[in-house]
């Protein structure tokens, strides 16, 4: 959610910081007041273009910074933590996005590390839907529509069977092309591949060979060493006068004696013991690795040449014992592929034409079950417009296959080629018709404000458990409206901000009873010493503000006891 917004020296803001609820925040005020500044410092740090002309008469830059904390499980969160460590910028509970605008530049900050407007406009699009302009509406992007109608039909497991299928059919078609591609180059190395293998197979080098080979050599040139040093090991334990074992046995038997007298000794007599039986095993273990010594002069000067050897392959090969066999793997492979091109061609279009057709079984299994879910989204989004005034409305979902002649999936009753994606075969756009005799046309395309505000949230309503964006944000989306469709505005975004934390701009009074929070935007004029100063403000109602304001709503300027009146009975019609 976003919890707090700070505007400093934006327009006629001088400095605000606005906290604002979890479910339904309203904002109001007169037109001219500023309402428009303020929707427009929360387009700076969704990613939109600043003009240098937005910083306040007087001062060196604007300032606007957004605080969203982010819920630790939901997919939003989870995919703009993915953007932060794919960008090597710290993750935290809370985000931070922020834009500084001076009469030069834009600056974009997220976490205060500095960051691209396009990365800053990347992150928040996962965060946040605002309703005005097109360019952030993401309902109305069409690429987005298909995930919807998954998201509806929760068809979850039938798009990740699509997209797992068309990631194995585009592996293999991978390595066959790499195969094609190399197909003349492979033929060209086989002679250099055949006598890589037979320089590496002489030696025939096995994994953890070297260290073993290490530790023998070392041993064995320094045999004479280790049996003077064992030698001398079971002199100083066992055999020499006095002994360690005879030392620590009379030491033992002094302590037994002064243990009689005072039991303290006790854990001191314990280890006593413990030191005489660590001192005979090590004696025993001198005494053993002694009668292994052996010198070998053959076998020395074997595995001296056999180091020689595979330092020889390191450094012809890659610098470790790894990567000379890594290497031998590889170019095995590729001697094999080269020595049977044509065959490698042929098994990987068998396994290509298997990976197709499993792919098209997906695609056509999730295609079908996408047309069902469409129809029951349609038919409930046709539902919520009549509710919203628009009662003639047909809404529907086209879908198209893309014929293409080398397409990976197949029509399994035409038999066409078809294009075919991580998604499917599917290419979904919604359709709209507000209007009787009107054709269906892309929603993107719809005419007035008004519907498209209603339309969106009719979408929106439905769609509220889909949409993964936490943050909605509609810029006097009650345009053209009044009386019982308003009420219904007011009821649907209640209803949103249930599922998304919802910042509706609105002039309607039923819009505006409906919130949790309440700010109005002010502009205040006062006289300064170099003359009139225009300032606008944001201040949060409280319970008796709340009904005035939604009274000026009903009434105007002038607020009636019947204003306040009406305005009381909205208020208190609120659900809790």
């Amino acid at each position: 959610m976003l919890h707090t917004l700070h505007i400093r020296d934006l327009a006629l803001i001088e400095s605000l910081d606005i906290e604002f609820g979890r479910s339904l925040n309203i904002v109001t005020g007169e037109t001219g007041a500023g309402k428009s500044i303020l929707v427009g410092a929360m387009k700076l740090i969704l990613g939109d273009r600043a003009s240098t002309d937005v910083v306040r008469p007087g001062a060196s830059r604007a300032v606007v910074e957004g605080t969203f904390r982010l819920e630790e499980a939901t997919p939003s969160a989870q995919a703009v933590r993915r953007l932060l460590e794919e960008n090597e910028i710290d993750t935290q509970p809370e985000l931070i996005l922020r834009r500084q605008v001076s009469s030069t530049q834009s600056r974009a900050f997220i976490n205060d590390t500095p960051a691209t407007v396009s990365l800053l406009r990347d992150v928040a699009s996962q965060l946040v839907d605002l309703h005005g302009q097109h360019e952030h509406v993401s309902l109305l992007r069409t690429e987005h529509h298909l995930d919807l109608v998954d998201a509806f039909g929760m068809l979850g497991e039938e798009a990740e069977a699509c997209r797992k299928a068309w990631h194995e059919a585009r592996t293999v078609f991978q390595r066959r092309e790499d195969v094609r591609t190399q197909a003349g180059t492979l033929r060209r190395e086989q002679d250099v591949l055949a006598f890589e293998m037979e320089d590496i197979d002489a030696v025939a080098p096995v994994q953890g060979e070297e260290d073993e080979l290490e530790d023998e050599r070392r041993r064995m040139e320094h045999s004479e060493r280790l049996f003077e040093l064992t030698t001398r090991i079971q002199e100083l334990l066992y055999d020499g006068e006095p002994s360690v074992h005879d030392l620590l046995a009379q030491v033992k038997s002094l302590l037994q004696d002064a243990v009689r007298i005072d039991a303290a000794f006790e854990s001191t007599l314990q280890e006593m013991i413990s030191a005489q039986i660590m001192a005979g095993e090590a004696a025993s273990f001198a005494q053993e690795y002694q009668s292994d010594i052996e010198f070998n002069e053959d076998r020395l000067e074997f595995i001296r040449s056999r180091l020689i050897a595979i330092d020889a392959l390191k450094r012809k090969y890659g610098g470790t014992l790894e990567a000379v066999l890594a290497h031998r793997a590889d170019i095995g492979e590729r001697f094999e592929m080269a020595a049977d091109v044509e065959g490698t061609l042929s098994r990987l279009t068998e396994e290509f034409g298997a990976a197709c057709r499993r792919l098209s079984d997906a695609a056509f299994a999730a295609s079908a079950a996408r047309r069902q879910a469409a129809h029951e989204l349609s038919e409930r989004i046709v539902e919520q417009l009549a509710g919203l005034g628009m009662p003639r409305s047909r809404f529907d979902v086209r879908f198209e296959y893309r014929e293409r002649e080398d397409g990976w999936a197949t029509h399994p009753e035409t038999g066409a080629r078809l294009e075919a994606g991580p998604r499917g075969v599917d290419h979904a756009t919604f359709m709209i018709s507000t209007n009787p005799g009107m054709d269906l046309m892309p929603l993107a395309r719809v005419a007035s404000g008004g519907e498209t505000s209603r339309i969106m949230l009719a979408m929106k309503s439905i769609l509220a458990r889909a949409d993964r964006l936490p943050v909605l944000i509609f810029d006097e989306i009650d345009t053209g409206i009044s009386g019982a469709v308003a009420q219904r505005v007011a009821d649907t975004l209640r209803s949103l901000s249930a599922h998304h934390q919802v910042i509706a701009v609105t002039h309607l009074p039923q819009v505006a009873a409906s919130g949790q929070t309440h700010f109005t935007v002010e502009k205040h004029v006062e006289t300064g010493a170099s003359g009139e100063i225009t300032r606008t403000v944001v201040r949060q109602l409280d319970d008796q503000e709340r009904e005035r304001e939604v009274a000026s709503l009903l009434s105007g300027e002038r607020i009636t006891e019947t204003a306040l009146a009406g305005a009381r009975e909205l208020l208190a019609a609120r659900p809790d």
